[in-house]
């Protein structure tokens, strides 16, 4: 994927993430925030699956199971957040998300009393 071609996927993102935190403001429960969103990715021209199951093996067996918030375009993993802030754990909840799959990038939004975005990204041989 071309740092492009994901830029412009990430910049509608977080436009309609905006879009969802000017419109409904703070205090709403994380669903709704998702919903919201769902929406507003599509305005945009983006297409997004929710509540996306992630497999976790440890070496050949297969030892759980996470579900991504919001996985847009295959390419970007969206964790969805309405707490007062953002603190590591949540950092690490994306970033194992992304370790056990083979999308390399993620974003940790925020609905908090203030917003707030955090990008990663991972690369490494271990995919599920």
């Amino acid at each position: 994927m071309k740092d492009v071609e994901i830029n412009n996927i990430t910049s509608k993102i977080i436009k309609s993430y905006y879009n969802v935190y000017n419109t409904l403001g703070f205090g709403f429960l994380e669903k709704i925030y998702e919903n919201s969103l769902i929406f507003e990715l599509q305005k945009q021209g983006l297409h997004g699956r929710r509540q996306v199951p992630i497999e976790v093996n440890y070496f050949d067996k297969h030892v759980g199971s996470y579900f991504a918030d919001i996985i847009v375009e295959d390419l970007v993993i969206l964790e969805i957040k309405a707490a007062e802030s953002l603190c590591e754990a949540h950092e690490a909840q994306l970033l194992n998300y992304l370790r056990a799959t083979n999308i390399e990038y993620g974003l940790l939004l925020n609905f908090g009393q203030k917003p707030e975005i955090r990008r990663k990204t991972w690369t490494n041989d271990y995919h599920g």
